[in-house]
């Protein structure tokens, strides 16, 4: 087992990855910002080293000074969590030069994914269901940019190939439209990705978006902790995730799962991994894979017994996967949502100090956040300050627990999103189950206007 670990993240995760580590008898070292050295885990990790200033550019996306920490700290392993180097390959790389273990995939694996068109590529190979698209970048022939389009069908979504979080894409209705959507598509690339690659594929009108838990030790073992569903969206951002998701058959989720799996092996792929999907009319179409652990990790724990995080770090100490799939037994439903300190109304975020906190209990609730009584909420950084997760024997009494806990929980002094998650939890068509990624935007958010 790893013995010493450096958590290159902050909030929620940092503390979740610290007490995973304490369980597995790891030491930990917490790195921080100058705005963040009141987290509670770097209250509670073995050691602590302040990385830089509030910035991220100059603390959290710091290569240097999180491998400089380890070095220091004499640690041997460093965990990225999600966001900020999670899905940089050069930082993979680097930790990896530098004689550290990185608690994910190789550098060459995040690369790959990392690029839509190569990963799409991947799939198609494993023999993942992708969405129909151009298999691959698009040239600058206009006639054939043309010709594909109609080939595929309209509407149409040009995507950049390395884009991400909602940013780099167009839908296009009329062939007329086409050739402008993708000049402006490449330039925007450009610039905010740093490359102009862009491809297309069939735009789905009312998907849902339905990911793949998966798991690997790159001893060519692999497994799926089965799906979740991450359809309440609001401008590509996710808000509410549970697991299973409504309607997915066990055949189904045999079926697509399988696939995952193999696509795993094919990759020699190591750590936990998620692949997303779109899911319309009984089909799943492999948009991206995120080669790190997710936020709504949670729900999958729950509902598989399987803990994650720990999982993670098992494999990063070169021990083989602790479950098989014949392990695997799902079981009863689990609901996530996440706790923003921002306008629940106009969705500005609420920085401030949080005069007063009470975490919310019972059977079957979970919160994972870092927040406490007197903690200041910065604002340099993203606003989710927490998760409340629930678990039930049924969707049904999952959803009476979230409401519950969203009526107890108390989070004062900074405004939360909390008042837009009891809508949620309250709507009679997420009650049903099966909503798509347009439903909170176009009809909840129409109601009140």
């Amino acid at each position: 087992m790893l013995e010493k670990v450096v958590i290159a993240n902050r909030g929620e995760i940092a503390l979740r990855i610290l007490r995973a580590c304490r369980e597995l008898g790891i030491k930990t070292v917490a790195v921080h910002s100058t705005a963040d050295a009141d987290l509670m885990h770097v209250r509670l990790a073995d050691e602590s080293v302040c990385i830089g200033p509030a910035s991220a550019t100059e603390s959290y996306l710091n290569i240097p000074a999180i491998i400089s920490a380890a070095e220091i700290t004499d640690a041997v392993g460093i965990h990225p969590g999600y966001g900020f180097l999670a899905e940089n390959a050069d930082f993979a790389e680097q930790v990896e030069k530098s004689g550290f273990t990185f608690i994910g995939p190789s550098a060459d694996v995040i690369n790959l994914m990392g690029d839509k068109v190569s990963a799409i590529a991947a799939m198609k190979k494993a023999g993942v269901p992708c969405v129909p698209g151009s298999d691959g970048p698009l040239g600058d022939n206009e006639k054939d940019n043309l010709a594909m389009g109609k080939r595929i069908g309209y509407p149409v979504i040009i995507k950049a190939a390395g884009g991400g979080g909602g940013r780099g894409m167009r839908v296009v209705h009329k062939e007329e439209e086409l050739l402008k959507a993708i000049s402006l598509t490449k330039s925007e690339a450009g610039s905010v990705f740093g490359n102009d690659m862009v491809y297309m594929e069939k735009f789905l009108e009312t998907p849902r978006h339905v990911e793949i838990q998966v798991l690997a030790d790159g001893h060519g073992n692999a497994i799926h902790l089965g799906e979740r569903d991450c359809s309440m969206q609001r401008r590509h951002q996710k808000v509410v995730e549970e697991a299973p998701a409504p309607g997915i058959t066990d055949q189904m989720r045999k079926h697509i799962g399988e696939r995952c799996v193999q696509a795993c092996k094919q990759l020699g792929y190591r750590g936990a991994g998620t692949f997303e999907f779109l899911y319309e009319k009984g089909e799943f179409y492999f948009i991206e894979m995120n080669t790190r652990v997710q936020v709504e990790h949670p729900v999958s724990e729950l509902i598989s017994g399987v803990d994650i995080i720990k999982e993670q770090l098992r494999i990063a100490s070169n021990q083989p996967l602790s479950f098989k799939q014949e392990d695997i037994q799902l079981k009863g439903h689990a609901i996530e949502c996440r706790i923003n300190a921002e306008d629940p109304d106009t969705f500005i975020p609420s920085p401030g100090v949080i005069k007063r906190f009470h975490a919310p209990g019972g059977p079957g609730i979970r919160i994972d956040s870092h927040i406490y009584a007197s903690y200041k909420v910065p604002p340099y950084y993203d606003s989710m300050i927490g998760k409340l997760i629930t678990y039930g024997e049924t969707r049904e009494v999952a959803i009476q627990r979230m409401q519950m806990a969203l009526e107890e929980i108390v989070i004062d002094g900074i405004k939360t999103n909390i008042p837009l998650q009891k809508r949620i939890l309250a709507d009679a068509n997420f009650q049903k189950g099966g909503t798509n990624i347009h439903y909170l935007e176009r009809q909840m958010f129409a109601e009140t206007d």
